[in-house]
């Protein structure tokens, strides 16, 4: 199965992981201690942040280390970027509008 960004920030826990990790870098035990959840759920959890991108795990003798390779996330800022300018262009358009409506209202 194909994963995408997107698919890793839908879930808050994998946005808490995220947010742990960007950070520092964290041993996979480390990082289960922040979560209530079995280890095994942790796990799945960083298999899809690691097929997404946005996830390195390196192995340094019989522990698995996690840190964050963000770079992914610019495409969640394109994608926003256009939303953005959506809304700004909307919001400046009924801030005209309710401007002149008040200027058009008997005093």
């Amino acid at each position: 199965m194909r994963r995408d960004v997107f698919q890793a920030i839908a879930d808050p826990t994998r946005r808490d992981i995220i947010g742990l990790v960007s950070h520092q870098t964290l041993n996979v035990n480390e990082l289960a201690e922040n979560f209530d959840m079995s280890r095994p759920a942790v796990s799945k959890h960083l298999k899809i942040l690691r097929e997404c991108g946005l996830l390195k795990i390196q192995k340094k003798g019989r522990e698995r280390y996690c840190h964050a390779d963000l770079e992914k996330l610019g495409e969640i800022a394109i994608w926003v970027h256009q939303y953005r300018r959506f809304w700004n262009t909307s919001l400046d358009k009924l801030e005209e509008a309710l401007k002149e409506d008040q200027n058009n209202k008997p005093q």
